[in-house]
């Protein structure tokens, strides 16, 4: 799977639909959040480096959504992403099995960050459920695509599931009750980054 390709994708599918992540945002957060990433994302397609190791691509792409991209949703997709590129290393190709380590490492990063776990109703409500159900679909043999597939359809799920949640993190956390009703925006911008994998994965 080509690493580029992801970004490129993620990038289209969030400037795509940026009004309705800043609608969402402005429901429950500060409003900004669609303009943010679109903004971090495209900082990041300018920065892909080139040919270099699909780990190198997701690092440089990741440095520059840290820089690019405001609020909290920079830091995390930042750290998402360099977590992920590390994990891939000096890999020459992105294989199923180096993904599923990739997208665990990256989980792994968002919640180190964020305190953040599923039920909070932050982008872990989407991107947790993604990893399992691509770890579940590899160890029952499925290949890159069908894998990538099964993570997508599951952070969709995961962030409808975010809509009658109370949020415990994050500013939408200070609304309480008043929160639930709404779908987390970081929780819908990552279904959309994840659908994005499974577009280049499966040839789309």
């Amino acid at each position: 799977m080509n690493a580029d390709a992801w970004i490129r994708r993620a990038a289209a599918l969030v400037t795509t639909d940026a009004e309705r992540l800043t609608r969402l945002d402005a429901a429950i957060g500060d409003g900004d959040h669609g303009l943010n990433l679109e903004r971090g994302f495209s900082a990041a397609v300018a920065a892909l480096p080139g040919d270099v190791p699909p780990g190198k691509v997701l690092l440089a792409a990741g440095r520059a959504i840290v820089s690019k991209t405001g609020g909290a949703s920079g830091p995390l997709y930042g750290t998402a992403l360099r977590r992920a590129g590390k994990s891939l290393g000096d890999a020459p190709e992105i294989g199923a099995a180096n993904l599923g380590a990739a997208l665990r490492a990256a989980l792994d990063g968002v919640r180190e960050l964020g305190k953040a776990e599923e039920g909070d109703k932050t982008m872990v409500d989407a991107l947790a459920p993604a990893v399992a159900a691509y770890e579940r679909t590899l160890e029952g043999g499925g290949d890159l695509a069908s894998c990538a597939r099964a993570a997508a359809e599951a952070a969709a799920q995961g962030a409808d599931a975010t809509v009658p949640l109370t949020a415990r993190k994050g500013r939408a956390s200070y609304l309480g009750e008043r929160s639930a009703g709404h779908m987390d925006p970081g929780a819908a911008s990552t279904a959309l980054i994840v659908r994005a994998l499974s577009d280049v994965a499966s040839g789309e």
